[in-house]
């Protein structure tokens, strides 16, 4: 099944660590819409035809978009591709904009899941991270989505953030746990370029990660999921009763997707293209009739690459008959071959041709994945 992805890219304030594209100015909002509803007509065939399971918003801050401007998009998607009934529709949201007419509103939509970017429930950690919104706004938006009719709810939290400890982490997920929702993503810190965050580290102003805490604070995480029944079916995401993303699920399975708006992705299993990230030229190319975006063609070996990454991240793991049937047996034999010490030292577990990280190796996932990429010159 296909999936959607439509970038918001604007945003009231920015997040201190945030590297996605987006622009605090509301100026071109208006002109974005016109433009993004006519990308949905030009690109409604690189699907294909094939019926949308899911549709994310994402970016930005979607949840800045009003009930008609929502409900305008959808009429356009409805027009131009195959949703199914049940299709997953998910909207990111900020806790500060989740008051209980905007809730009832986003009820008046298609929107069925909402994703909380709560990150922490400690205000001086909002503080640090300059998000818009109180610890106490975010106990009180998951509620309010609750009340109102939303039972498909995921919360983002990060870890690893400078001065927060062991104890306020575990708080955090105590607290999370307590709200009484299936999904939980929790990612941590990281001090990306070009970000306020990275200026501030360089400055001194603020400490940088420390990877050993980081680590800890991911280990007190795995073992307060377990004891709360949450899965961990991708390194950074966690349910229970189910509740799986879809859309995300849909990503690291390799099924094909359209991204829509400024900097959004897609993939049609062969190539992989993103569009500008600018918002006038995005919105000039548009008018235009073509759309502004960058191609690649995936090679075999950057297609085996890219399974390999995304697959080992998940509880679904990397299946080796897979390898062989569409990638070949020198593939399987490279990959058998890479793996062999992470098994030996058991951070890598093989089970009924497929091969799953143990907790031990969630904590070194990108090497090993680095590790298992096929690179021509590394053959022999």
């Amino acid at each position: 099944m296909a999936g959607i992805y439509i970038h918001i890219p604007f945003c009231k304030q920015a997040c201190h660590y945030c590297d996605f594209h987006f622009s605090t100015s509301l100026q071109n909002k208006d002109a974005f819409l016109i433009a993004l509803k006519k990308e949905i007509v030009l690109q409604k065939a690189y699907l294909k035809s094939e019926k949308i399971s899911t549709v994310y918003f994402g970016g930005g801050t979607p949840s800045l978009l009003s009930k008609n401007e929502l409900n305008e998009i959808f009429d356009c998607l409805k027009n131009n591709f195959q949703i199914e009934e049940d299709a997953e529709i998910t909207l990111e949201a900020n806790p500060d904009d989740l008051t209980t007419e905007k809730i009832k509103d986003l009820k008046d939509t298609s929107v069925n899941r909402l994703s909380i970017g709560i990150q922490s429930f400690y205000d001086e950690d909002l503080k640090l991270m300059n998000r818009a919104h109180s610890a106490e706004e975010s106990i009180k938006a998951v509620k309010l989505a609750q009340e109102n009719g939303f039972d498909n709810i995921t919360i983002d939290l990060i870890y690893g953030i400078p001065g927060l400890t062991d104890h306020r982490w575990r708080n955090n997920l105590q607290i999370a746990f307590a709200l009484n929702v299936n999904h939980i993503s929790a990612y941590c810190l990281t001090v990306e370029p070009k970000t306020v965050l990275a200026n501030q580290v360089k400055k001194g102003l603020v400490k940088n990660v420390d990877e050993q805490q980081s680590s800890e604070q991911f280990e007190i995480m795995l073992e307060a999921m377990h004891q709360n029944d949450f899965v961990q079916y991708e390194i950074s995401n966690f349910c229970r009763n189910g509740a799986f993303s879809k859309h995300n699920s849909n990503y690291w399975k390799k099924e094909i997707y359209l991204g829509l708006g400024p900097s959004a992705h897609s993939f049609n299993g062969s190539s992989r293209q993103w569009n500008v990230s600018n918002n006038v030229l995005y919105i000039q190319s548009i008018e235009k009739g073509v759309p502004n975006f960058e191609k690649e063609i995936l090679s075999e070996a950057q297609r085996y690459n890219e399974y390999v990454m995304t697959s080992l991240r998940t509880i679904w793991g990397i299946d080796l008959k897979y390898v062989e049937q569409h990638f070949g047996k020198e593939y399987l034999d490279y990959c058998l071959k890479e793996v062999g010490e992470y098994i030996k030292s058991e951070s890598v577990l093989a089970e009924e041709n497929k091969l799953y990280l143990s907790d031990k190796g969630k904590l070194i996932a990108d090497k090993i994945a680095s590790d298992l990429f096929f690179v021509p010159l590394r053959r022999g």
